[in-house]
């Protein structure tokens, strides 16, 4: 698997009929072109068995310096967001760096094994120490290799409500953080709610930097920080650049208020971010029946030609014990939360863990196409709809001209006969 490869052969592409071959060199993309038949692959190209081709996935929104500490201290019994801050604020104080980056390393370990290249870390900044933050500093740097690591600096309890919280964003901006986070209606007010939204937006376009928010995570109708951010945007010219994690409280929304919403959404232009398992869990929580389950209206949006990516949000923490790095198995989630079991869904659903994914993180090179970083994952199935069923892990990840993930691939028919 340390080879670099010449080209990719008998290769599907989304929405084109029949074979491809993907030509590369020097770490890119050279020339795609259409098979007439079947090809016998050399030493130095990958056979795709006439499987599914696509950009590598991208993980939009995960907490790495929480991974892989669910029961610790204690488990979150309610299953509520409140009682997972609470158990994570137990946890944050035997937080060392060797810790932070061993569990971080080996969620990033089962991403890569999963066909995930690009990966957005919210980091908690809200310790006096801002250990977790530089222990993904760190890591950053040792694992350019497998994946694209983007960090920001999330205030998990809030900026205006949190002792120096401004202080301690403005040094993790200092110490290279690459996107400002908030939290608003986590703070105590919606007074203070505001003010945060404000601020950070103002501290993100004072340094260039882009803006992820976690963004009315609670079923609470009245909770509408969204047309704060969105304002914000618009009057910053800023949209392309901010991201609203979540937005749960989007499905409770009158749809009298959403139509006047949606128009203030286009023109800001936003991106979102949605945790469909992550949120089946966390909401309803305070509801009898019927119980809401905290998706926000991602058709909706996606018909408004707004992006939406999908993501995991949580591996095994006090938010949420479950996880495996499977995208897929959020994306068949999302689509059955959603609604979006129409073969048009279908069709279009790995753009919610790709494409839109990377205009939410401002990839200024993605894609499959001659000229591009050859960088695409080899999924099994000939069409999104086969991949969605099998839901079977990528067979390769090929990352700049180089195999770094690879398995073997059984055909169905030779699958039945084993």
């Amino acid at each position: 698997m340390s080879h670099h490869l010449d080209a990719i052969v008998n290769a599907r592409l989304q929405g084109k009929e029949g074979l491809f071959s993907l030509e590369m060199a020097n770490g890119r993309f050279t020339q795609i072109r259409p098979q007439l038949n079947p090809v016998i692959p050399t030493e130095k190209q990958l056979d795709a068995s006439a499987n599914l081709v696509c950009s590598p996935f991208v993980e939009p929104h995960i907490h790495l310096d929480a991974a892989l500490t669910a029961g610790e201290p204690r488990w979150n019994k309610s299953g509520t967001l409140f009682e997972g801050i609470e158990c994570w604020s137990e946890r944050k104080k035997s937080l060392n760096q060797q810790d932070v980056i061993t569990r971080a390393s080996q969620t990033l370990e089962m991403f890569a094994a999963h066909g995930i290249q690009y990966v957005r870390t919210h980091v908690d900044v809200t310790d006096p120490k801002l250990t977790a933050l530089k222990a993904m500093l760190e890591l950053k740097e040792r694992v350019g290799h497998l994946v694209d690591l983007q960090i920001v600096a999330f205030p998990q309890e809030g900026i205006i409500s949190f002792p120096n919280g401004k202080a301690l964003m403005e040094e993790s901006i200092r110490l290279g953080a690459d996107v400002v986070g908030g939290i608003p209606h986590f703070e105590f007010t919606r007074d203070t709610g505001v003010e945060s939204v404000d601020w950070l937006m103002e501290l993100a376009h004072k340094h260039d930097l882009s803006v992820d928010v976690h963004c009315d995570e609670i079923d609470d109708p009245e909770s509408r920080f969204l047309e704060v951010l969105a304002a914000k945007a618009l009057k910053l010219d800023y949209g392309t650049r901010v991201s609203a994690s979540h937005t749960c409280a989007m499905g409770s929304y009158n749809d009298a208020y959403c139509s006047r919403l949606f128009r203030l959404l286009q023109k800001s232009d936003l991106r979102f971010m949605c945790m469909p398992t992550e949120n089946l869990h966390l909401q309803g929580r305070f509801d009898s029946y019927p119980k809401r389950r905290g998706i926000t209206r991602v058709p909706e949006l996606l018909e408004a030609g707004l992006k939406v990516a999908f993501g995991q949000d949580s591996i095994r923490d006090p938010w949420y014990p479950m996880g495996n790095g499977n995208l897929l198995r959020t994306l068949d989630t999302g689509l059955h939360a959603c609604h979006m079991l129409g073969m048009d869904w279908i069709d279009s659903s790995l753009e919610l863990i790709t494409d839109n994914g990377a205009a939410a993180l401002n990839i200024s090179e993605y894609g499959i196409e001659k000229g591009l970083p050859a960088r695409c994952i080899i999924l099994q199935g000939e069409t999104p709809y086969e991949v969605l069923l099998g839901q079977q892990q990528a067979l390769a990840s090929i990352r700049d001209g180089k195999i770094i993930m690879q398995r073997e691939y059984k055909s169905p028919q030779s699958a039945l006969t084993n």
